[in-house]
């Protein structure tokens, strides 16, 4: 059975690069266009893994995984931050919100499923 990851980023084209490389590799993806919208996409449903950009509108990226981290069916769920944020501080931030792992934009595909593929729940 295919596993699920969600994508949350402002950016289509974003999310298409990152979806076909994940369809691609033979994951189910599911899109959210920010925090707001992912958060009501999860509904209870298993999401093996979610990537999750860090600057968007309505409400950025390190507010969704610490609101995720809250949820008790995805309390556990690995995040991926992908950003063009490089900073330190940023990313401690995101691991503070529960973050596993930080790839920074523009990214090779293969680097990205490598951090997938290390991080997705069984």
């Amino acid at each position: 059975m295919a596993k699920t990851i969600l994508i949350v980023d402002d950016s289509a084209s974003v999310r298409q690069v990152v979806k076909i490389a994940l369809t691609g590799a033979g994951y189910d993806v599911i899109e959210g266009v920010d925090g707001k919208d992912a958060l009501s996409k999860l509904t209870g449903q298993k999401v093996h893994l979610i990537i999750s950009d860090v600057n968007m509108p309505n409400m950025d990226g390190i507010t969704f995984v610490k609101e995720v981290k809250q949820l008790a069916a995805y309390k556990f769920t690995p995040v991926i931050m992908l950003t063009t944020e490089s900073q330190e501080g940023k990313k401690q931030e995101g691991q503070a919100a529960g973050a596993k792992a930080w790839v920074v934009k523009p990214f090779q595909p293969a680097q990205m499923l490598a951090a997938v593929s290390k991080l997705i729940l069984p």
